[in-house]
């Protein structure tokens, strides 16, 4: 490994702090056998929602995991849609920030088409997202929906109102991870309440814990799209899903940073 360009690749699933562990490890091993430069890829960046303190005597664990990195030896990070995109400020190094919403709005406009789509947001949080996806899309109008939580209860999610028009429209539910998946259900739910034609759900990390996959095999969506960030076992699976694989992704980043050359210019500069 003397002098060569290192690229360690590891998915962050359960056990995750199994996973994690085995990856500082290789890059502990790799520094010490003198590898010129290392890049840790993380298609899913472990514990990425703990990124700030909500309340006080909270860990910022994403916070760790970059400090954790960099003293094992990782020189540069390589990840796919971050829960938020500051994160990247807690690598002192360079960060790949990849999208997969390219590969899964591309999927949804050869299978589905951009006329009479609707992209829905499942809270306000997600907007931004939303506009992001409707600019792929060509335009299309975006809704969200308006939502509370049960402070007591942090995966309860009691689903309101939509805002914006879905009657007679296919929505396109996105997402960034979908972890017990009550609130994407919940979104489904309602807009098929509210008038929608279809409904497909399209996100980057299925993280699927729990009663997740019964709970959005039978919520109505005609069809649920993640990519293989996470590996999906197939107790996981059921008929509606469809798995994108990130594979071809990847690879080119990984081109471009052994090359010298230009991550940014796969996104058209908005990495």
């Amino acid at each position: 490994m003397r002098r060569c360009d290192a690229f360690v690749i590891e998915s962050h699933c359960e056990p995750i702090n199994q996973w994690v562990m085995e990856q500082l490890i290789m890059v502990d091993a790799l520094k010490r056998a003198s590898a010129k430069r290392i890049t840790a890829i993380m298609p899913f960046y472990p514990y990425a929602r703990q990124d700030k303190k909500h309340k006080g005597r909270e860990p910022i664990s994403a916070r760790l995991i970059a400090d954790l990195f960099k003293t094992a030896g990782a020189d540069r990070i390589m990840t796919v849609d971050l829960h938020t995109a500051q994160i990247q400020g807690f690598f002192d190094g360079p960060v790949d920030h990849l999208f997969a919403q390219t590969l899964l709005s591309e999927y949804i406009r050869e299978k589905y088409g951009a006329d009479n789509v609707t992209v829905v947001s499942p809270d306000a949080g997600r907007t931004k997202l939303a506009e992001k996806w409707a600019d792929d899309l060509g335009g299309v109008p975006i809704a969200f929906i308006h939502k509370t939580r049960d402070p007591l209860r942090p995966n309860d999610v009691v689903a309101k109102r939509v805002v914006g028009e879905v009657r007679d429209r296919l929505c396109v539910v996105i997402d960034d991870m979908v972890d017990t998946g009550g609130t994407i259900a919940k979104a489904v739910e309602q807009l098929i309440d509210e008038g929608a034609r279809d409904v497909v759900v399209a996100a980057s990390h299925g993280v699927l814990s729990g009663p997740a996959p019964e709970r959005l095999s039978a919520c109505g969506a005609r069809e649920v799209v993640f990519t293989n960030t996470l590996p999906i076992p197939d107790e996981k699976l059921f008929p509606t899903l469809t798995v994108l694989s990130i594979a071809p992704l990847l690879a080119r980043a990984i081109q471009e940073v052994f090359e010298d050359g230009s991550v940014t210019s796969l996104f058209d500069g908005n990495a």
